[in-house]
């Protein structure tokens, strides 16, 4: 049997994040094909964290700067380890490497981090975002490189894949597009009609800084637009991890409902209307506007929001104008024909999620790089650059935080 281990940023959460859910899909796609899965973090885990024993997967704990995974992960000797955004592969990635040079070792980047951070700092500060800005960022030169370091990245956006290789100039042969992944029973699931739904709902985790900003949005220059032409109409805010800054949106007389995590987001959606989602900077695929379309809830969203999506009709309405978005959301509120037809439109959207679409190309893609695993290492020189350098000097950073843990009162040495 084979073996994958999964290096966490944090224990899957997927009622609370589209990460957790992204990583469970993961997970079930190398449960598949019969791999052995060990999933291994450095974080504490939460009571929302995804109990993965139970779906067969071998749970392990780590220390951080620890030279007791060196000898753990040389005895596992997986064929592949898969690290869980850039940030994992920074900081175990020359262990890896070291330890155990054949494994193939991917990196899965969940949006590309430094797309959606550069976008925030430049919103925040009233700069309009160009890809030479972009270029420019630290953060852009760590996650590029982590991208070199690895066997193969995992792009969740076809935008972001074309950003990558048209703008950053690197080759496909270690870029793979693998957006979220449906079963078909997924994409045909029964909703209500447009006469047993009532309300508009915004959803999405407010420990990602764009919800938040999303909901503001709304509240400030959005939700005053719709209700001055739908009085009665209500708005319900869903999210995990509500900050009392969120929770003091709340104000039923304006229809302003925020009431914090959803049970079942797909349910929640399913009893509204109209799902809005006014995102002003973010990366990847917004998981609330695909759960919007496999709940048969029509969105309208930004560009951003609806930018990692291949479309030609959206079901619903993209616009970046308030105005427009508020005039847009009254009329799929009021409007059933309207709603219908964009409705349908998900149907189109969905397909591109359906994991047949991918499921063979990527474990082709898995064997030949395996086969040829030195040839493929050889061919990307920057990335054997870069892990040279790597291993010079984010493995002796390392090593001297273990050294002076070592060293701290109390410590056992």
């Amino acid at each position: 049997m084979k073996k994958v281990i999964i290096i966490g940023l944090v224990w899957p959460e997927p009622s609370s994040t589209g990460a957790g859910t992204r990583m469970l899909q993961l997970i079930n796609l190398f449960k598949k094909q019969n791999y052995q899965i060990i999933f291994i973090s450095a974080a504490e885990k939460s009571e929302y964290s995804y109990d993965l024993i139970k779906t067969g997967v071998i749970e392990q704990p780590i220390t951080l700067n620890d030279s007791s995974f060196d000898s753990w992960i040389s005895n596992e000797n997986p064929d592949i380890v898969l690290f869980d955004r850039f940030m994992t592969e920074e900081q175990y990635g020359w262990r890896v490497s070291e330890n155990c040079p054949k494994a193939l070792k991917i990196l899965d980047t969940e949006d590309l981090h430094c797309l959606r951070k550069v976008r925030q700092d430049l919103f925040k500060k009233d700069i309009p975002f160009t890809i030479p800005k972009l270029k420019s960022s630290d953060i852009a030169k760590r996650e590029i490189a982590s991208m070199y370091r690895c066997d193969l990245s995992l792009l969740i956006s076809s935008y972001e894949m074309d950003i990558l290789m048209n703008e950053f100039s690197i080759d496909s042969s270690i870029l793979f597009h693998l957006p979220f992944l449906l079963n078909r029973n997924e994409l045909l699931q029964k909703s209500p009609g447009f006469i047993n739904r009532k309300d508009f709902i915004c959803i999405g985790n407010f420990l990602h800084e764009p919800n938040y900003d999303a909901v503001l949005y709304l509240k400030q220059e959005i939700w005053p637009l719709i209700r001055k032409k739908l009085p009665q109409a209500r708005l319900k805010v869903f999210g995990a991890y509500p900050s009392q800054k969120v929770m003091q949106l709340h104000n039923e007389k304006q229809g302003f409902m925020v009431f914090g995590r959803a049970n079942n987001a797909l349910e929640e959606l399913s009893k509204c209307r109209v799902n809005l989602a006014p995102l002003r900077f973010g990366a990847g695929l917004k998981t609330k506007l695909l759960e919007g379309m496999l709940s048969g809830t029509p969105s309208v969203t930004t560009k951003i929001g609806a930018e990692g999506f291949r479309y030609k009709e959206w079901n619903g309405f993209v616009t970046n104008n308030p105005i427009d978005f508020a005039n847009y959301s009254v009329q799929l509120h009021q409007d059933e024909q309207l709603w219908g037809t964009k409705q349908k439109n998900a149907e189109v959207l969905l397909e591109q999620f359906t994991v047949k679409n991918y499921k063979e190309d990527f474990f082709n893609r898995l064997l030949e790089i395996a086969n040829k695993l030195e040839n493929h290492r050889v061919s990307n020189f920057i990335g054997s650059m870069l892990q040279h350098h790597n291993q010079q000097s984010t493995k002796y950073m390392s090593k001297w935080i273990e050294e002076k843990n070592k060293n701290k009162p109390g410590s056992s040495s």
